[in-house]
């Protein structure tokens, strides 16, 4: 099955970690960059998924996620980075990137992502100069 691309975005291998989410347009600060895709899983079931190398869930709400691995729209490549370009919002049972800043042509999209299924010890191979050196959040 052929993966179709949110509008904007491309993918590409990332000098932070394997694939990255990558923009083919200019997004302005304060703007959607797009809307994180996938198929919609329980809780329980991200948690039973969490044992992957590579995850691609995201939490909707404290009973339901979403794993882009599966039905994803290339936003399950954005990349972690301690000084990210995007964040991650979610607004009615929908989550949302929207950028940080301007974002131009061929930049890398970026996320803190702050808490995840992975291990507290998971390494952050971002590069940012203030890099906390885990994916998490741990203070």
């Amino acid at each position: 099955m052929r993966l179709v691309l949110a509008n904007g975005l491309t993918i590409k291998k990332s000098p932070i970690e394997g694939n990255g989410c990558f923009s083919v347009s200019h997004f302005k600060r304060g703007r959607k960059i797009a809307e994180y895709a996938g198929e919609r899983i329980s809780n329980a079931e991200a948690n039973r998924r969490a044992n992957r190398r590579r995850l691609r869930i995201c939490a909707i709400n404290n009973q339901w996620s979403l794993d882009g691995s599966r039905g994803g729209n290339g936003t399950h490549y954005i990349n972690h980075s301690c000084e990210p370009n995007a964040y991650m919002k979610i607004l009615y049972n929908h989550i949302l990137f929207i950028a940080l800043r301007d974002i131009k042509p061929g930049e890398e999209i970026t996320i803190d992502y702050e808490s995840t299924l992975h291990s507290d010890k998971k390494r952050c191979t971002c590069g940012a100069p203030s890099c906390r050196k885990t994916i998490n959040k741990t203070d």
